[in-house]
């Protein structure tokens, strides 16, 4: 299980034909120039929900979700309650926490990403819910067997606790695998002239020096449910290539990059990369070719490139987000 910052901070690859619904939250203590409170509700991706504690309320980011508002106002107002809610929550729970590890003072981040996809060809659904405390791993739930995962003692308690609650257990299931992909495509669906436009990369052989690896780096394209990919004679490669992680770019497109060692000088014509877009039928093929290969000043502007997105992307990540509650007057889904 990959720690929780990591996996805010490296976003997960998107199957092909799969949509996603994310929820991140994050609360801080002992952090001056930070609320202690930041939510973000993001589909295929792309921010559509945002609130913290410092504005008190919940804002949309896309058009289509200000369309759905306005068709819908009470959505906002869920958001907003939701928003506040939380914030309580997470600092209560962060000073239980503290408790736990044996601490009085110093900065603690408490984070929850959870949330689900759909497979828009198959109908295939998978949920997540994974809580971590100060950058590691703290609970983590197994849809599968319907049990929380605890891979610290401090969780162990919790872990019993959330184990023996068996309604608890139905009603997250019942969320991951009902309620969040049925909004999952309602987002979608008031969303789709913006969620599923296509726009094609630029794609680029860059080499750093005649040794280093050949990188093949796609950036431009949406959304990010992509793949690239070497091939040699005709066969996807698997072994001396590196595949990257795709990145954000600041104008709402992607980014990625594979690399791949330098191969002999008589087997260059013998490669080629391969990149695949959702929705595209046809792939951009860049065949591997000394003469179209940028070097030196254009590597290290890529390198550029992706430092300002992976910063960009970490401060996205570190938002935190909502959580989905039971309706009003019901037990909530966090127990301290």
């Amino acid at each position: 299980m990959v720690a929780l910052q990591q996996a805010l901070m490296i976003r997960p690859l998107t199957p092909l034909g799969t949509h996603s619904l994310r929820f991140f939250y994050t609360g801080s203590y002992g952090v001056m120039t930070f609320p202690e409170f930041v939510g973000v509700v993001m589909v295929d991706e792309v921010e559509v929900i945002y609130c913290d504690s410092s504005i008190g309320g919940a804002e949309p980011k896309q058009d289509w979700m200000r369309k759905l508002i306005k068709d819908d106002p009470e959505h906002m107002d869920w958001y907003s309650n939701e928003c506040h809610t939380s914030h309580n929550t997470f600092k209560t729970t962060t000073e239980i926490l503290m408790q736990s590890f044996n601490q009085t003072g110093g900065v603690h981040i408490y984070q929850r990403m959870f949330g689900c996809e759909w497979d828009d060809e198959t109908a295939e659904v998978n949920g997540y819910d994974q809580y971590g405390y100060d950058g590691e791993d703290f609970i983590e739930f197994d849809l599968k067997t319907e049990t929380w995962i605890a891979p610290t003692p401090q969780a162990v308690t919790t872990k019993h606790k959330w184990d023996n609650d068996r309604a608890g257990l139905f009603y997250i299931k019942n969320y991951l695998t009902q309620v969040c992909p049925e909004w999952l495509k309602k987002y979608v669906n008031y969303g789709r002239s913006s969620l599923l436009r296509t726009a094609l990369p630029s794609v680029s052989l860059l080499q750093k020096t005649p040794s280093s690896p050949v990188s093949c780096h796609a950036t431009g394209f949406y959304p990010d449910r992509a793949m690239m990919f070497w091939r040699k004679d005709g066969e996807e490669l698997d072994e001396d290539v590196d595949q990257g992680e795709i990145l954000p770019n600041h104008d709402g497109t992607f980014q990625m990059s594979v690399d791949l060692k330098s191969p002999a000088p008589g087997d260059w014509e013998r490669y080629e990369c391969v990149f695949q877009l959702s929705g595209v039928k046809e792939d951009i093929i860049k065949r591997l070719d000394k003469a179209g290969i940028r070097t030196n000043r254009g590597q290290a502007g890529i390198t550029v490139i992706r430092a300002a997105s992976a910063l960009f992307l970490f401060a996205s990540c570190i938002t935190g987000v909502f959580i989905w509650r039971r309706r009003k007057g019901e037990e909530q889904m966090f127990y301290s």
